[in-house]
């Protein structure tokens, strides 16, 4: 009775339902789970099912009613082909009720006036009337509501986390007894603090201490300038504008461009166009074709975005123009060549090197197409073509008015040329000067032979012929017309790349023997017995007389391409193939006193005028860029360094632009030959 009154009170809250379904047949065989008890063989399954059988006391309607599955959540889905749903509170299996049919179900709904809220259990498949209350649940579910009435969405907040102490503590221990002893350390630091006060350590604030505020509120202020040390102001990448009428694929007529501007458009550089297309009208948008410089375009916009800095700043109040040096116009520091005057045609191929005649009335150039070419400046006339067999990459003309004679570097030989174009004096006393040589017992390195040239040498010029054991690459001439020069860039034996030349006596040495670094340019001093000689990055000043360095010449450059000495002796150029051209004052320090980076390819050749203010230099990108170099008696004024003109009018051919450049001796113009086998002459 004890058992039945206790199970009474465990389910006294749920509703009795009338037993709806029978006793299993005897003949329905229950199978067990795969999962829970072992496969056998047929006989053993009828065994164990009828023991299970017997094993399930018979019960009443009141026991199917409470009646659980406690299988928990194991999905039914595992049931579904065994003749059991579950297992009730004592173990027993819980067969699956028997189904109806269409007929069977169709009168339980006309008979049965609670069919419209009976749902079956899937737990246990017995069939469920829905109360009152639960079908009031389930009409505010499908209203959107909260399904119990009594439930208020906006009560008000419960801080249950709240700052507040707490009046019970979490834990309930005794207080501890030293929470009512004063603290011995606190003692000792008190004490500390009134010794300190006693010998005058510690010092009570005065008044200007107090009127001082150390803390401040750093949002009480709407002051830009304070939010602006804390984080960067960042601005948005600039947005493209947006196309206009011209680019529309059928644009009215009037953006339309004639032939004559076209051919304007084509001529002018790409850095100097409003645009960067031709506004075309096609019939249809079907009809247009694909962009070719999109992908660069975009590419270019992109690193734009990402790679460019974009940050608000503060404007300071500065005046512009305190900022910018001071320089002179360059209206103010004319002379200086300004436009084209001339152009010589004749060179088939690149034309490597020019040089003026020492009066500015002739001039000579070389080039790939292995000819060497004498040239009259002012009318543009060639008035000597020499054939030789392999390209001239460097010529030379003797700047001593007394020596009228050509360098011409081709191959592993240097040619002495009389071109006879002077006064006939001159030339029968340069001749004169070249015969008088005397066979002599001293001794010379033997690396360079001199030959005399013969009538079957090919041309009558020629006077002299040096053979060399390398390629020559460059050739210049000493002030006074008895020295010169000549310069092999082979890497394979760096110290037998630069030979110095005596003309009077036919001597040639080699006396640069540890060279570090591979030698590029050479050139003499105008005045004094110094040689120049610059490597890829260095430039040495060597002493002729003592046999020496005299200094080292740092510019900072990756290759040093080409080098020029100002006609005083005490200023030095460099230009290099990393598009920097540095200014060197020797007699200030041997770092550069500046650099320039106008050009946007490598330097070719770098150039001063001997009478004006003026050095050039030459560049891949076509152009030749005037400055301004004044350099002053005044030791302590520094050089005056200003840009005046670019001059442009060669073309780029293969990556390759202006190859030379040099100055007139008497006037402020500058002749340049390029890869585009052209001689400009600019006025």
């Amino acid at each position: 009775m004890a058992d039945s009154d206790s199970d009474a009170s465990v389910y006294s809250g749920l509703e009795e339902e009338p037993d709806t379904e029978s006793e299993p047949s005897s003949d329905e065989e229950l199978t067990t789970m795969s999962d829970m008890e072992p496969q056998s063989s047929d006989d053993d399954d009828d065994d164990d099912i009828d023991q299970d059988e017997s094993a399930l006391p018979e019960s009443d309607a009141s026991d199917d009613e409470d009646m659980r599955n406690t299988i928990g959540n194991v999905p039914l889905e595992w049931y579904k082909d065994q003749k059991h749903i579950g297992y009730s509170l004592d173990g027993k299996k819980i067969v699956k009720p028997i189904g109806m049919d269409e007929i069977e179900s169709f009168l339980d709904r006309v008979d049965n006036p609670d069919a419209g809220r009976t749902v079956t259990d899937p737990q246990t498949g017995q069939p469920h009337v829905l109360t009152d209350e639960e079908v009031e649940i389930i009409q505010r579910m499908v209203q959107g509501r909260y399904p119990h009435s009594d439930f208020d969405p906006h009560a008000p907040y419960v801080d249950f986390f709240t700052n507040e102490v707490m009046e019970h503590p979490l834990q309930n221990l005794p207080v501890p007894k030293r929470r009512f002893v004063p603290s011995k350390w606190e003692h000792k630091k008190v004490m500390k603090m009134v010794r300190a006060i006693r010998n005058g350590w510690i010092k009570p604030p005065t008044e200007k201490d107090a009127e001082k505020t150390r803390y401040y509120d750093i949002w009480a202020t709407d002051d830009p300038n304070m939010s602006s040390h804390r984080t960067p102001l960042l601005m948005p990448a600039p947005k493209m504008s947006l196309p206009g009428h011209a680019e529309s694929y059928n644009p009215p007529p009037e953006y339309l461009p004639t032939e004559e501007e076209i051919a304007k458009w084509k001529d002018t550089d790409p850095e100097d166009r409003k645009q960067n297309f031709i506004p075309r009208k096609f019939s249809s948008l079907r009809t247009v074709p694909a962009y070719r410089n999109f992908m660069s375009e975009r590419f270019g916009r992109c690193l734009d975005l990402y790679l460019c800095p974009r940050q608000r700043k503060s404007r300071l109040n500065v005046d512009p123009d305190d900022l910018i040096p001071k320089l002179p116009k360059p209206r103010d520091l004319q002379p200086f060549p300004t436009t084209q005057a001339l152009v010589y045609h004749g060179h088939t191929d690149i034309v490597r090197s020019v040089s003026f005649e020492p009066s500015g009335q002739w001039f000579a150039s070389g080039g790939d197409d292995c000819t060497f070419r004498l040239w009259e400046t002012s009318t543009g006339r060639c008035v000597r073509t020499v054939k030789l067999d392999k390209p001239v990459v460097s010529v030379a003309w003797c700047q001593n008015p007394a020596v009228n004679l050509v360098l011409i570097a081709s191959g592993k030989d240097v040619l002495v040329v009389n071109p006879g174009l002077v006064s006939k004096s001159v030339s029968a006393a340069t001749d004169a000067q070249v015969r008088s040589y005397a066979a002599s017992s001293a001794t010379s390195d033997n690396i360079v032979t001199w030959e005399e040239s013969t009538q079957d040498s090919g041309d009558e010029t020629v006077r002299l012929v040096l053979k060399h054991p390398k390629n020559i690459d460059q050739v210049t001439w000493h002030g006074k017309g008895d020295y010169f020069a000549s310069l092999s860039r082979d890497h394979n034996n760096p110290s037998k790349s630069v030979f110095l030349h005596q003309l009077a006596k036919r001597r040639s040495q080699c006396s640069f023997g540890l060279v570090k670094g591979f030698p590029q340019c050479c050139v003499f001093h105008p005045t004094l017995p110094f040689f120049f000689l610059a490597t890829q990055r260095s430039v040495r000043v060597y002493d002729l007389q003592k046999q020496e360095v005299s200094k080292k010449l740092s510019p900072n450059v990756k290759w040093v391409s080409s080098i020029a000495v100002h006609p005083q002796g005490d200023n030095v150029i460099c230009g290099s193939q990393d598009v920097k051209l540095t200014w060197f004052d020797m007699d200030l320090s041997t770092d550069p006193y500046k650099t320039l980076r106008h050009h946007r390819q490598a330097i070719r050749q770098v150039a001063f005028h001997k009478r004006y203010p003026l050095f050039a230099s030459a560049s891949d990108d076509g152009t030749v860029i005037v400055c301004h170099g004044m350099v002053y008696s005044d030791l302590l004024k520094n050089p005056l360094v200003v840009p005046v003109k670019v001059l442009k009018g060669h073309a780029v051919v293969n990556s390759r632009g202006v190859m030379d450049c040099q100055f007139h001796p008497n006037q402020p113009w500058v002749l340049s030959s390029g890869a585009d086998s052209t001689i400009r002459l600019f006025s």
